[in-house]
């Protein structure tokens, strides 16, 4: 759409020519909505860069040489923590792409999306939906403890809330609490259902029923 907001993106990539692509291609096949400010093909520098350039998100390669793509999402989220993290793989193993969820990504897109096919997870992202692939999604589905976890009324707000993809200030207007009180209590949360991210505790909650129940 002409005239739409730029999305500012930040790519963490050892592979030079995936890089050159994305920041020639991107921005022809999105209509010039997604730009490329920044790119490092060093994990260590990657928080470094995000801090630098402020992107609205940070696409970030899993398998980087060390300290690799995890610890650069970490880094990322610990000191950027108002940037957006999607994680990218060219490998089908779901377990980095946990990690990378479990180290504060809010989605995952596979290495093999085309250009033209970026723009739509990426803004969903933004929005504060997680995007995750089918394959993926069916891996976070396995059945856990959660079905026994007992949730009183206010957990179960929060967590339809957090399934919904809605953000602190819109569940905190919900719930009637300050921001710093949906952060507590989405904490809570997340340690009374043993998983590391709001991604998990939606995924979780809804293949147990914890949401209908």
């Amino acid at each position: 759409m002409p005239g739409a907001a730029t999305l500012r993106l930040v790519v963490v990539d050892d592979h030079p020519l995936f890089v050159r692509g994305l920041e020639l291609l991107l921005p022809i096949a999105t209509d010039d909505r997604v730009q490329v400010v920044g790119a490092t093909g060093d994990a260590a520098a990657a928080a470094a860069l995000v801090n630098r350039c402020l992107p609205d998100l940070a696409l970030v390669d899993l398998h980087m040489p060390a300290p690799g793509g995890i610890r650069a999402v970490a880094a990322i989220r610990r000191t950027t923590p108002r940037v957006r993290v999607v994680a990218m793989s060219g490998s089908t193993d779901p377990a980095p792409a946990l990690e990378a969820l479990r180290a504060g990504a809010e989605g995952f897109l596979p290495k093999t999306s085309e250009p033209e096919e970026l723009l739509p997870p990426l803004l969903a992202v933004l929005d504060g939906w997680a995007v995750l692939p089918a394959e993926l999604l069916r891996a976070m589905l396995r059945p856990t403890h959660a079905a026994s976890v007992d949730l009183d009324g206010e957990e179960r707000r929060l967590l339809r809330a957090i399934a919904a993809g809605r953000n602190t200030v819109d569940i905190a207007e919900e719930l009637h609490v300050s921001e710093r009180t949906v952060k507590r209590m989405t904490a809570a949360l997340l340690r009374k259902l043993r998983v590391s991210s709001r991604a998990e505790a939606a995924a979780v909650a809804g293949h147990t029923g914890l949401l209908t129940e």
